[in-house]
């Protein structure tokens, strides 16, 4: 009976000291430079739904934290797909999510399963969401559909046609 419990014992160490893998996510954002009179850098908001639109995740939000008063808050509506799936219930702001507005260029982000913001996700279809909005310009939605856990590492991506430019996700198992 000894031997059986020390080596189930044993067995079970083996497991508990393994490594936890997690996937990640690494997102590269585009925003494309604009030739117009009045040009403000857009505020973004980047998440991940489930495939039937329930959120999952809020992964970064960019705007305008710094004005006084909060104001900057004040346009977050402008993103109308997340704000009314999402952005409308939150506090900002937000730890670990806020960023401040990016000029034209490409934006790289890195999200880790497990890691703040990006929670555990049970296996199934997702979709990366990233929404724009600009004062005196437009807004735009892209969306990049996924299957999660993948067993390769994967590269999906999407071009918007104005506000947005190319949205490349990478995806590690």
């Amino acid at each position: 009976m000894a031997k059986r419990i020390l080596k189930y014992s044993a067995a079970l160490g083996a497991v508990i000291g393994l490594p936890a893998v997690a996937g990640s996510l690494d997102v590269n954002v585009g925003i494309p430079q604009l030739q117009v009179a009045e040009y403000h850098k857009p505020y973004v908001a980047v998440w991940l739904e489930k495939a039937d639109g329930g959120v999952v995740a809020n992964l970064s939000v960019w705007y305008d934290a710094k004005m006084r008063d909060a104001e900057g808050t004040k346009w977050l509506k402008d993103m109308r797909q997340w704000w009314r799936r999402t952005g409308r219930e939150l506090t900002f702001p937000i730890d670990g999510v806020t960023q401040p507005t990016k000029p034209a260029g490409a934006h790289a982000l890195s999200f880790t399963e497990g890691k703040n913001p990006m929670p555990k996700l049970a296996p199934g279809q997702y979709k990366l969401m990233v929404e724009a909005a600009r004062e005196v310009g437009g807004r735009e939605l892209v969306s990049i559909p996924f299957e999660w856990p993948v067993k390769e590492a994967t590269s999906l991506s999407a071009k918007g046609g104005s506000e947005l430019g190319q949205i490349k996700l990478d995806i590690k198992p």
